[in-house]
């Protein structure tokens, strides 16, 4: 099942930029800048990291195993601080990822069972680093939705038992 890995990631990093464009185009500011808890990432939070990670750790992390050495493991709580997202990452993020999927672009299959030490898990191979860079992908643009979901659900009554999967439980003080 996971030997049309390259075909799988190209197809979902590719589309992710326009996923992005689209949610930050069309969703109200408001909405994009709410955090849905206090120690939650709010949507544009969530592009912050992405081009962060696209900026630092998934192109190093390609190059790193195609040459079989060791790269850093990637901790946002370690980062330096940033300024305040904006909508302008969305651009930032499209043009990083033109670059990773240029990498990508030039896997072959051969290069799948490549392997790189990361200095947090251990030996990893390119399979498993595509394997991340998609789940990554849709992982974050699922939280940054499910953000964006908050003040609906809340607003939606006896209808937001529908969404209990999505509704980002509050610790009351």
């Amino acid at each position: 099942m996971t030997n049309n890995i390259l075909a799988w990631c190209k197809s979902v990093a590719s589309i992710t930029p326009a996923r992005w464009f689209s949610l930050v185009q069309s969703v109200p500011l408001e909405l994009l800048t709410a955090r849905p808890a206090p120690d939650e990432w709010s949507a544009l939070e969530c592009l912050q990291h992405m081009t962060e990670v696209e900026a630092v750790s998934f192109p190093v992390r390609i190059k790193a195993i195609l040459a079989g050495q060791p790269f850093p493991a990637f901790n946002p709580a370690d980062r330096p601080k940033k300024l305040a997202p904006t909508i302008a990452l969305a651009g930032e993020f499209n043009l990083l990822r033109g670059q990773t999927l240029a990498l990508i672009a030039s896997l072959t299959e051969g290069d799948l069972e490549k392997q790189g030490l990361h200095a947090e898990y251990g030996w990893v191979t390119m399979s498993q680093l595509l394997h991340h860079i998609a789940a990554h992908d849709l992982n974050h643009l699922v939280q940054a939705e499910r953000a964006i979901m908050q003040p609906f659900i809340q607003g939606s009554g006896r209808f937001a038992v529908n969404y209990t999967d999505h509704t980002v439980k509050t610790i009351p003080d």
